[in-house]
């Protein structure tokens, strides 16, 4: 069978890529075509259709500023898929963009999955009839969405969190070297323009005040190491691309730019601090219509705030400064977060998220 995957942002195709594994086990003559990066690449063999460099946009403003390419990323997109003619469709996350292009597939008559449900929670629940229309199935990877989709009469399907079978993977292959220098502490800094541009100069400016710790910084691969170094004044910092797991392995805390990165730091039991800073206006925009208790995923699944969240003008290195000392080993909240972090893996679950969500899309191909 055929299957176009939709996806526009790292976590997205970190998440593909172990999807189009999964249905490789269970559907021998599986094609692919796809939207994503190089980890979908590799599980594929295949070069993405458009890369997830030039997709991810950040922000209200950013999003206005960049309507044309947006405009003709939709016109390239449908008539892939409608060259492609594939069995089904599977949107991964990203959902600006893919729950535009999901009522186009359902006129072609090719069925839709929505893997990684829309955080439509958060903001513009209204999103949720346009779900209901047009996704034939939507998997759910965190615990408290089966409840909120009850209540529009809408049945998900939860499979667990996908991120547990990327670790579960890395930790089956990888050989943990003892660190000799300095212990390490984690530089997660996101993985668009605009966030780097935001927040890894704070971070940076923390790590200048800190002695006795290596900071290692998680590089994103659309990114050069050159351009990294643009960033730092006092000291030369390491940046490791294509290597945030490893990092995490042996971090002692982290700073981690709000999104996916947070639930995996907490993940690999590294206490953290959770910073977002955005464009003002995207900023304001963002807060008169975004009704969460929190920000980070961590503390949302908690429900409570188990790690610190540093929200733009909060997010000053004075205050990350403070915040990070409190994480490391001897630091007064350190303890409770570790404790917490233990409830959260059990409440995400164990792996297999993606042999679960491959099996149902095909056995439902297989059996129309």
């Amino acid at each position: 069978m055929k299957y176009f995957i939709l996806a526009g942002e790292a976590s997205g195709d970190l998440h593909g890529s172990n999807l189009i594994k999964a249905l490789k086990k269970f559907d021998k003559t599986a094609e692919f075509m796809f939207w994503g990066g190089d980890k979908m690449a590799e599980a594929s063999g295949l070069a993405p259709q458009k890369h997830i460099s030039e997709l991810a946009i950040m922000g209200f403003i950013e999003v206005i500023a960049n309507l044309g390419n947006i405009r003709n990323n939709f016109k390239v997109c449908k008539n892939q898929i409608a060259s492609f003619k594939p069995n089904a469709v599977i949107f991964i996350d990203f959902p600006g963009f893919n729950l535009r292009i999901a009522p186009f597939v359902k006129e072609l008559g090719i069925s839709t999955y929505f893997y990684i449900s829309p955080k439509v929670w958060a903001w513009k629940k209204n999103r949720v009839y346009k779900i209901k229309k047009n996704i034939d199935v939507l998997y759910s990877i965190l615990p408290f969405e089966v409840e909120f989709y009850k209540e529009f009469d809408y049945d998900i399907k939860y499979i667990g969190n996908p991120l547990m079978d990327a670790i579960d993977s890395f930790k089956k292959d990888y050989k943990h070297i003892d660190n000799e220098g300095n212990k390490v502490i984690a530089i997660l800094p996101g993985s668009r323009t605009q966030e780097l541009q935001r927040m890894l100069p704070i971070m940076i400016e923390v790590a200048d005040r800190i002695d006795g710790y290596d900071f290692v910084i998680a590089g994103a691969p659309n990114f050069s190491k050159e351009y990294y170094e643009t960033f730092f004044k006092n000291r030369k910092y390491k940046v490791e691309f294509d290597n945030t797991y490893a990092i995490l392995s042996r971090a002692e805390s982290a700073m981690v730019t709000s999104g996916t990165a947070a639930l995996e730091t907490a993940l690999f039991n590294v206490p953290q601090v959770v910073c977002y800073k955005a464009n003002f206006a995207s900023y304001i925009i963002a807060k008169s219509v975004v009704k969460i208790k929190y920000m980070s995923l961590v503390n949302l699944i908690l429900d409570k705030p188990t790690v610190v969240e540093l929200k733009q003008y909060e997010m000053s290195s004075k205050i990350l400064y403070k915040e990070l000392l409190k994480t490391l080993v001897g630091g007064e909240s350190r303890k409770n977060i570790l404790t917490d972090y233990k409830l959260l893996s059990e409440m995400v679950g164990g792996p297999g998220a993606s042999l679960r969500a491959a099996e149902d899309i095909y056995n439902r191909e297989k059996d129309k």
